[in-house]
């Protein structure tokens, strides 16, 4: 295998009558790690989507090692030897690493020799940089085996140019180095080109060697990440550098514990524990940080707590009461929660901006004078303010809150949620797929709630994020509490090992 070089010239393509890439062009050397960068919308997917068939760009060029190419569908792209590695795993994963490995192949007999297929496996793994068990089910596999053996059938199916998207946002710290280190190492060898989108700029500064930026379809540039810091590159995404400012935590002495769980057990959707015997504390005038790999008992701990799902055993309190999430106690304890994917789990889709940002409030004054009539007026004037002070674009308070990007369905439920000034503040990967303001102005909100007195519990899979915001850390592994370490002394290494089981 050879690492091949790429160039994308004059790439537009419009849906409707929005330019989703305007005249872009990129050139990706043989042998680079070429980062592209920008928020979302920016044409990122686009482009890629574009360069491997999955569109058919209204206008554009691709040279492979400087010839041009036609790419009309994925088949051709891979043939070609161009692969793409998705944020979320493409693996069946009742199959076993085998089975997926050779079902992917184009060539296959119409009668498998399992046994022959095994042995030039086990070959193949011993000529590359890491290897995976083959014969375990992937439903079996960690999750940083899963990306690796993501990766590997790329190299397996010889794809030496390899698309990656968002490709460490399920592993640990220790897992992501030790990939995207092997692919750094693989492309000096010019095995391989690695063009990754990615957000995460200590990954671009330790492994890319060259950074292009997209903003709203159009090219801002492409340069040599040693000439660039957070910040430039930060502006070259949004176009101003205030989008960087972040609200400090105020230094100050903790409040009483208002969240108290006692030895909780919770049960997922097939009976299985996925949160065994867990005890924790938050306190008035903290963050509480809950890091861990997906699928270790974060969304049924946050379901519990925001009344989606039942315990199995242990207790719940809020404020010393015992506490069964119910929407009058939530009230009462004055508790917000932004739940994982706010659109599905915290909003009714097809109701309006303001019917959603007064679903906590509907039966009080101003909405509801007596509990029992609905004023619409009031309703909508409480919302116009909302949509004002938390900046949340809409077309008005009755537009479909379905019609909101991401970023902005975020922002209107913290809306809802913040307004109130609530004690206990529950997050669950807040930023998650948002683009770079979304994400500065979200993480200002729930650290404003924390300077003002509230306990907030924020549960992220991003790392940086927990590290960012948190007063303490906890790992969860398995369902219960792997370590506990005062953020200011956060050891980054034992984090990652304990978010691996280790």
């Amino acid at each position: 295998m050879n690492a091949p070089s790429i160039e994308l010239i004059g790439f537009t393509k419009r849906f409707g009558a929005m330019a989703a890439l305007d005249d872009v062009s990129v050139k990706v050397k043989a042998g680079a790690f070429h980062a592209l960068l920008g928020e979302n919308g920016a044409g990122k997917s686009t482009l890629v989507k574009c360069a491997m068939g999955y569109y058919a760009a209204d206008e554009g060029q691709i040279l492979l090692n400087n010839r041009e190419v036609a790419i009309d569908h994925p088949r051709q792209a891979h043939e070609l030897g161009l692969g793409m590695v998705y944020q979320h795993f493409t693996l069946v994963p009742n199959m076993t690493v085998l089975e997926n490995f050779v079902l992917s192949r184009g060539d296959l007999p119409a009668v498998i020799d399992w046994a022959s297929e095994r042995k030039a496996l086990h070959a193949f793994f011993s000529t590359t940089p890491f290897a995976v068990p083959i014969d375990l089910p992937v439903a079996d596999l960690a999750a940083g085996q899963k990306q690796k053996a993501e990766i590997l059938r790329q190299l397996y199916l010889k794809r030496n140019l390899l698309i990656l998207d968002e490709p460490t946002s399920v592993l640990t710290p220790d897992e992501a180095d030790e990939v995207l280190s092997t692919l750094k190492k693989m492309t000096e060898e010019k095995l391989v080109t690695i063009v990754t989108i990615t957000h995460k700029f200590r990954e671009v500064n330790a492994f890319c060697d060259t950074v292009t930026v997209l903003r709203r379809g159009k090219l801002i540039g492409t340069k040599p990440t040693a000439e660039l810091d957070d910040d430039t590159m930060a502006e070259m995404m949004v176009g101003r550098r205030e989008t960087r400012a972040v609200v400090e935590r105020e230094q100050h002495a903790l409040g009483k514990t208002v969240l108290k769980l006692d030895k909780l057990s919770v049960a997922d959707n097939v009976g299985q524990l996925a949160v065994e015997d867990l005890s924790l504390e938050i306190k008035a005038g903290e963050i509480v940080g809950v890091a861990g790999v997906s699928g270790n008992g974060q969304r049924e701990l946050v379901e519990t707590l925001a009344g989606q799902r039942h315990k199995q055993s242990g207790q719940m309190l809020v404020h010393g009461e015992a506490y069964a999430a119910t929407r009058a106690e939530m009230i009462r304890h004055k508790i917000a929660c932004l739940p994982e994917e706010p659109l599905r789990n915290a909003c009714v889709a097809e109701m309006s901006v303001a019917e959603n940002m007064a679903l906590r409030s509907f039966d009080q004054p101003p909405s509801s004078p007596d509990g029992i009539r609905l004023k619409r007026g009031p309703m909508r004037d409480v919302a116009r303010k909302l949509i004002e002070a938390y900046r949340v674009k809409t077309p008005g308070p009755d537009a479909a809150i379905k019609g909101l990007s991401g970023g902005n369905v975020q922002r209107a439920v913290l809306a809802r949620e913040l307004s109130s000034e609530g004690d206990l503040v529950i997050v669950a990967n807040p930023c998650f797929g948002l683009d770079f303001a979304a994400v500065a102005e979200i993480r200002a909100r729930i650290v404003q709630a924390r300077n003002r007195g509230a306990a907030v519990l924020l549960v992220s899979e991003d790392l940086d994020e927990i590290l960012q915001l948190s007063d303490r850390i906890v790992v969860m592994f398995d369902g219960k509490l792997a370590l506990q370490q005062d953020a200011a002394q956060a050891d980054v290494g034992a984090i990652g090992r304990a978010m691996a089981g280790h």
